[in-house]
């Protein structure tokens, strides 16, 4: 399917006009002798890539089309067919809005682009046609599906449209070979004589995007009684996650197995300072006032003198943290004294609560300012204590990774914990250019702050084929990441 180029307009080529980017990158300046190209011990004949929405392709908030044809896996393919890859298939959107319908009407949103003056992101104004029962024929050796945690890859009925909304996923019904085929079953059938293997990131993503709303599981053996955002029991993930990995190297298949990013390393996490409030000197005299009675009762529950200090909320010109609920403050409620506080640079605040800080929750009442008068809500922050059980999990489930890994001369490991703190602190430079995590005009990640633009999406496809050439002695040819897309403008 043809691009809209009238919605795809590459914000790195239209630098002039917005100042976002500085130029468009050069050709790519390192080019491969083909004559040496081999795929070493490797074997790229039926090559599977088996993960979630990083795997898919999905970016700007959606599942669309140009996103799915610029997916790691499918830039993999396309250099695998110069050592004997063979042909590669997606279960591809019907268009470029993304979005999904269900007997037409939308049940997931559209994509999203930079417009306005100044620019910010929104949804694109077309509306959603791709329909979720009208089911792809596969197989399909992009088994990328969005919102996949390690154990629904093994999951009867995921991709069933009789189980929607709560035991399926819309992304798998479209794709999947049967209603009740799991996701490990279809990828399986293929008999892939190499693969890739993402998948987890959910397993801990669910739970921070949400501000930590959902469940620690720590001890809970059963996923199948898992809410959607909580998070995942470490020692259900390593159990899944061997079984999958021994399923997929049944038949001496190689594979490439990819560890779990530290997800407040990215945009969604980093974008929205936790001292988000301006305030002149009046208006924090004023919020200082409206505060005293709370902070004065601080000293008369009994609370230590740590958690009073921890707990009181004091205004000064300049910038300001913001005021947030902590349901791990001790309650207090029988003395009338909300579980608030103040947030610390501990604190991650939510990419999308930018649009709540500074406003009106009652519209007309001043006292009521999100982050001063009203307190952000749990669901918009990813607290202190949140967070480390977020890293404890990942932690723990990069441990499992790894020592499969180590532990089987046919599996690699491609570290992208590793290569997504580099491009968060001083940003990876890809030879014609560089990318950062910097939302919006970073190159980096697209406008949800969590997924890879099709150029990040790029430099990890070079980084996975450095790993094959390591560990299978393999020469492939690198794409040059200036060639792919950033972020649109509609």
């Amino acid at each position: 399917m043809k691009v809209k180029t009238q919605h795809l307009r590459n914000v790195a080529c239209v630098a002039v006009a917005t100042g976002l980017l500085a130029a468009c990158d050069a050709d790519f300046a390192n080019p491969v002798d083909e004559a040496t190209l081999s795929a070493g011990t490797a074997d790229f004949t039926r090559f599977v890539a088996l993960g979630d929405s990083l795997t898919a392709g999905f970016a700007d908030s959606a599942l669309y089309t140009h996103g799915q044809e610029n997916s790691f896996p499918a830039i993999l393919a396309q250099q695998f067919a110069a050592v004997g890859g063979g042909d590669f298939t997606q279960p591809l959107t019907s268009d470029n809005n993304g979005g999904l319908l269900l007997a037409g009407s939308p049940i997931a949103g559209t994509r999203l682009v930079l417009t306005g003056s100044p620019l910010a992101p929104a949804s694109v104004s077309e509306a959603p046609t791709t329909e979720v029962s009208d089911i792809q024929s596969g197989p399909f050796n992009n088994m990328g599906v969005p919102g996949a945690k390690s154990f629904h890859l093994g999951a009867t009925g995921y991709g069933n449209i009789a189980n929607l909304p709560a035991a399926a996923n819309p992304y798998f019904v479209r794709m999947a070979g049967a209603p009740d085929n799991t996701m490990i079953a279809d990828t399986l059938t293929q008999v892939p004589t190499f693969f890739v293997l993402w998948i987890g990131n959910n397993d801990t993503l669910a739970y921070a995007t949400t501000g930590g709303t959902g469940a620690d599981q720590l001890g809970n053996f059963d996923p199948t009684t898992y809410g959607t955002d909580d998070l995942t029991d470490p020692t259900v993930f390593a159990g899944t996650y061997s079984g999958l990995v021994t399923a997929l190297t049944a038949n001496d298949a190689k594979g490439v197995l990819v560890n779990l990013p530290d997800v407040t390393s990215i945009p969604y996490f980093t974008t929205v300072p936790y001292n988000a409030i301006p305030l002149d000197e009046a208006s924090a005299t004023a919020s200082n006032a409206a505060y005293a009675a709370y902070n004065a009762g601080l000293t008369m529950v009994g609370l230590s003198a740590e958690e009073v200090a921890q707990r009181t909320i004091t205004f000064a010109a300049g910038q300001n943290a913001l005021v947030i609920e902590d349901e791990t403050l001790t309650d207090a409620s029988g003395a009338g004294l909300p579980s608030i506080r103040q947030a610390t640079a501990e604190d991650y605040i939510l990419l999308p609560s930018s649009s709540k800080i500074g406003t009106e929750a009652v519209e007309g009442d001043p006292t009521t300012v999100w982050g001063i008068g009203t307190p952000m809500a749990d669901g918009d922050v990813l607290s202190a204590s949140e967070a480390a059980l977020v890293a404890a999990a990942n932690a723990a489930f990069n441990a499992t990774i790894e020592g499969i890994a180590d532990g089987n001369d046919n599996l690699a490991l491609f570290d992208a914990a590793g290569a997504l703190a580099t491009l968060s602190t001083t940003g990876i430079n890809y030879g014609t250019g560089t990318i950062t995590s910097t939302f919006a005009t970073g190159g980096g990640f697209s406008l949800d702050g969590v997924h890879p633009t099709a150029r990040g999406y790029a430099v990890i496809a070079n980084f996975i084929m450095d790993t094959i050439e390591s560990d299978f002695g393999a020469t492939l040819a690198p794409v040059d990441p200036g060639a792919y897309t950033t972020t649109f403008i509609e």
